[in-house]
């Protein structure tokens, strides 16, 4: 990963300040990831391998270069807001996905080497929208 300063990367792009009071909420820290994915127009990524054979302590601990993970890694806001690694585990933590959730969304056997950008970035919109019905879930029945 490469680190710039905050004047390098106002040269290259725009720089919105964020009020650090409030930290993103999971809707917006997988909106932030689907809206890097979505600036890449399809590029071709690298998914985790075997996800679902593998025992829990090393499934933490995948990664790969090119992934959707060490994408949103590299983004200076995911960064500041916590995501310092780019292992699935991490991932999972920072993302608030559950184990089924990260499987469709980063695992080889459901893009059958077809992985890009666009397709996943799709996915985790579609993650972030299951949150938007949760939330109207809980405030309607929970809060009655």
């Amino acid at each position: 990963m490469e680190h710039r300063t905050l004047e390098e990367i106002k040269r290259v792009a725009e720089v919105t300040p964020r009020d650090r009071a409030q930290p993103m909420s999971r809707r917006a820290r997988l909106e932030r990831w689907a809206e890097i994915l979505e600036a890449l127009q399809g590029r071709p990524l690298v998914a985790l391998r075997r996800v679902e054979f593998l025992p829990e302590e090393e499934r933490v601990t995948l990664r790969a270069d090119n992934s959707p993970i060490a994408l949103a890694q590299q983004d200076p806001i995911l960064f500041a807001e916590g995501l310092t690694d780019d292992r699935l585990g991490e991932a999972m933590k920072f993302f608030d996905l559950s184990y089924q959730e990260a499987h469709y969304l980063l695992c080889d056997c459901h893009f059958h080497g077809s992985m890009t950008a666009s397709n996943v970035a799709s996915r985790v919109r579609s993650i972030a929208r299951r949150n938007i019905v949760r939330e109207f879930w809980d405030r309607a029945f929970h809060n009655a």
